[in-house]
């Protein structure tokens, strides 16, 4: 029986770079996937927005999932039937995995007064700020802030009162994740659940297809969706230590960042197939 792999894939620092946000050295390999029929899901804390932009420019036509996991996106006609649990939402079969953006901003409120003055958010950012926090354009911030699960935190201060934040949230019934730039806030959702949950139904609707797959990431926040693949992949970042996992078999460590390290390693992965 050949294998059906399905790529699962954070975006920026990973198909995208780091400071540039380009994705040229990807574009052969995407080549190459769609050649073989593998389709490659954006895995990502970017919103629904961001994604179908990128998705677009990128030539992508895969389900996505969005804000670190707190839902998958699944195109009409990619399963046979009807995904289990989804409900039909701008031109897409939707299933969430966490509450909306409202009540993870009460909760942040909530610890606001003990560390005033040592973060802000999307939320409370100009399009402006968070164009200046993220070397996004214009466009693409208004995009970025129009977030529906979660709300990303931007950290001013020492990494000691960072970890005393974080605790805070956790104790109102936060799930905080570190992410590449950003803390983001949401609830007990990940890119590892949104995986595996993906992964059974398209067992389910494929039962005669064996499938394998494939995750690639470069931060704390790919940890979850790194451990729950069967190939992991940890993109070298030009900011961040490769994030630490707790499974050991089948782990590749790339040795160029970006889409070019991501190039590099779905290369060794399909050396005897590409």
């Amino acid at each position: 029986m050949s294998i059906q792999y399905i790529v699962f894939t954070d975006m920026d620092g990973t198909l995208l770079d780091h400071h540039t946000y380009s994705h040229a050295e990807a574009d052969e390999m995407l080549a190459k996937l769609k050649t073989m029929k593998v389709p490659v899901i954006p895995t990502t804390s970017k919103t629904f927005e961001e994604v179908t932009v990128l998705r677009e420019e990128i030539g992508l036509s895969d389900p996505f999932i969005v804000e670190n996991g707190a839902a998958i996106h699944i195109p009409h006609g990619f399963f046979k039937q009807k995904p289990a649990n989804t409900q039909w939402f701008n031109g897409f079969w939707v299933r969430q995995f966490c509450s909306k953006k409202q009540y993870w901003l009460s909760l942040l409120k909530r610890v606001e007064r003990e560390f005033t003055g040592l973060f802000t958010h999307f939320s409370a950012m100009s399009t402006e700020e968070i164009v200046e926090a993220t070397g996004l354009s214009f466009e693409e911030a208004q995009r970025a802030a129009n977030r529906q699960y979660g709300e990303p935190v931007l950290w001013k201060s020492d990494e000691q009162t960072k970890q005393k934040f974080i605790q805070a949230l956790i104790s109102v019934g936060a799930k905080p994740l570190q992410g590449g730039r950003f803390i983001h806030i949401s609830g007990d959702c990940n890119k590892g659940s949104a995986l595996e949950w993906f992964m059974a139904e398209y067992k389910r609707q494929y039962p005669d297809r064996f499938c394998q797959s494939i995750a690639l990431g470069d931060g704390q926040n790919d940890v979850a969706m790194l451990d729950a693949a069967d190939y992991s992949v940890r993109i070298l970042s030009p900011v961040n230590e490769p994030p630490i996992l707790s499974k050991q078999d089948n782990v590749i460590t790339s040795t160029k960042t970006g889409p070019t390290g991501w190039t590099e390693s779905l290369t060794e992965i399909f050396k005897n197939t590409l």
